[in-house]
């Protein structure tokens, strides 16, 4: 019975070893008939998003890495060079405002001053007209005065609301405490004032000890332990 198990085992094994042979076969037949796919391309990296600066540990964190250094790629020559030619740009532009703005007054000028005709005037006439030129002054006087007087109100009334608004921000808002060491009788009195009468103050109370007094006390004490140990030996 024993040969017979054997043999039993060993043709299992034989049609186990067949039948992995033909599967492997088949595979092979159809991967050959199968056209091969393409593998798919690897992932692109995932981008590192770069380091805030606001936080100290990320500033810590970059300044500790080790990292090449950004040459500045423009020499000092032509950085010198570079500031020269903007300076110029720049007073050229200034000179052209400065221009600008001599133009813009003598165009007002020529359109509100428009120059007087004395050709033909007699005494009385040149009179006449220095008394509208004064009246004319006088009157563009008073408008500036009242309007002087105006800004100068409207200034004051700025200030007065300045103020309110400073001192509404100051009723709420709250003063930096400073630390007061108080004694008991001093906190009382603060909060009761002249109705607090009895002191609270504990070290006033007690009893004070000279240092006499103890080194007395102490002579009596040892010369009583000395008496009690004499007693003793007897």
């Amino acid at each position: 019975m024993a040969e017979e198990e054997e043999i039993t085992y060993e043709e299992e094994e034989e049609e186990e070893e067949e039948y992995i042979e033909e599967e492997e076969q088949e595979t092979i037949v159809e991967t050959k008939k199968a056209p091969v796919a393409p593998k798919p391309a690897p992932p692109p990296p995932a981008t590192v998003p770069p380091l805030r600066r606001k936080s100290s540990a990320n500033y810590r964190a970059y300044a500790i890495e080790p990292h090449d250094k950004i040459k500045c790629k423009i020499s000092a020559s032509r950085k010198l060079q570079l500031k020269s030619l903007m300076l110029q740009v720049a007073k050229k532009e200034m000179e052209k405002e400065e221009e600008e703005r001599s133009q813009d007054k003598e165009r007002f000028l020529s359109d509100h001053c428009i120059p007087l005709e004395l050709a033909g005037f007699g005494f009385t006439e040149l009179q006449k007209l220095c008394q509208q030129l004064h009246a004319q002054i006088d009157k563009i006087d008073e408008e500036r005065y009242d309007m002087e007087a105006r800004v100068n109100k409207s200034i004051n009334e700025i200030q007065d609301l300045n103020q309110k608004i400073f001192d509404l921000r100051g009723k709420f808002k709250r003063p930096a405490l400073r630390r007061v060491r108080l004694s008991a009788d001093a906190m009382m009195q603060a909060l009761l004032g002249s109705k607090h009468k009895v002191s609270m103050d504990l070290r006033a109370n007690l009893k004070q000890v000279k240092k006499d007094d103890t080194e007395k006390e102490n002579r009596e004490v040892g010369l009583r332990h000395k008496r009690w140990g004499f007693l003793c030996a007897l």
